[in-house]
């Protein structure tokens, strides 16, 4: 029978979202305007936009959360959406992770500061493939579940090892990183990419791990560093879709085609409310078109549409719509002028 659905593991956080009026320097004042708790952490966030779609796909969550309010805050919320929590454990004596997430009114910049609690102790015993049986497993963030970044002698991390056996129970594989500023990319991601069939990153790890800089000293996309970079990873992987996201669009190939740039949505003045967890909508995305068989363009276009309409909120998933209205939203908002060189 063929495999259904989408299973989602790794971070399971508590965001909790500040919206303040400005970024103060170092010791300064700034005024919290308003505060929410919302979902976070990639596994989170992917499984309820995914949920919020309102479509057929059947959605499975693994990993592990505190004996803690918070933790009967994910599993409840998740439990509601109808998403499988039968694999998403209670780890007592370790608090739940959480975030504080402090989002800049006007801009919408955001800033995390990070309690990793249960995350920290994920480990391969967590994981039972037999119980898996959707289609499609997505796990992240690499670079912050310590027990996964360990080394592994024979597949360089636990990590890479835990993807083989996801691969040899007939998953397909999908990972995301998280955008940390340090020297860690080239040892703990490279590893990974040789069992990971769907590799969906921004330019900023994207940057990290290949060691190029995506950006211009003024904030421009560096479209030459780009392509080089999508090079890079697609040589030192073995992956299907290589898919790199960034404001003003994303880059992507899949084995039988591309690579293409599909550019972002126009908003209009004031559309944007913050953006925590935008990346993660576009994953959810381009997931979805996966699992569904889509073309390249067409869930690009979709993941596309759901990145932005996360952008409408301060939330990770607070704006986020069913299916029918996220392809409205494809099909009636125009899309931005290509940067020179896509």
């Amino acid at each position: 029978m063929e495999r259904s659905g989408i299973a989602a593991s790794g971070l399971f956080v508590i965001d909790h979202v500040k919206i303040v009026n400005t970024w103060p320097e170092q010791g300064m004042l700034s005024i919290i305007l308003e505060e929410k708790r919302a979902n976070g952490g990639c596994a989170y966030n992917v499984l309820k936009d995914l949920a919020l779609l309102r479509s057929h796909i059947s959605l499975k969550a693994v990993g592990l959360v505190g004996d803690d309010e918070d933790g009967r805050y994910i599993l409840n919320d998740l439990s509601t959406l109808g998403v499988d929590i039968d694999l998403l454990r209670v780890l007592k004596g370790v608090n739940t992770p959480y975030t504080d997430v402090i989002t800049v009114k006007d801009t919408g910049v955001r800033t995390f500061f990070f309690n990793k609690g249960t995350c920290a102790h994920l480990d391969i015993e967590h994981f039972d493939f037999a119980k898996i049986q959707a289609k499609i497993f997505h796990i992240g963030y690499l670079l912050i579940l310590d027990r996964l970044d360990e080394e592994d002698p024979d597949y360089g991390t636990r990590m890479a090892r835990l993807l083989h056996l996801a691969r040899k129970s007939g998953l397909k594989t999908s990972i995301d990183l998280v955008s940390e500023s340090s020297n860690r990319f080239s040892k703990i991601v490279p590893p990974s990419l040789k069992y990971t069939d769907y590799l969906i990153i921004n330019e900023i790890e994207a940057g990290n791990t290949t060691g190029l800089k995506i950006r211009m000293p003024d904030g421009t996309l560096n479209v030459e560093n780009l392509k080089k970079s999508f090079e890079i990873l697609a040589a030192n992987g073995n992956s299907e879709l290589i898919c790199i996201h960034f404001p003003e669009g994303a880059y992507a190939a899949m084995k039988d085609r591309g690579p293409i740039f599909i550019p972002s949505h126009e908003l209009p003045e004031g559309f944007t409310r913050g953006t925590v967890g935008a990346g993660d909508a576009y994953c959810a995305g381009m997931l979805y078109g996966m699992h569904e068989k889509w073309d390249l363009e067409r869930s690009m276009r979709f993941a596309g549409a759901m990145g932005a309409i996360c952008l409408s909120d301060p939330t990770t998933s607070g704006g986020m719509k069913n299916i029918d209205e996220t392809i409205k939203f494809m099909n009636q908002v125009p899309l931005r002028e290509p940067p020179e060189g896509l």
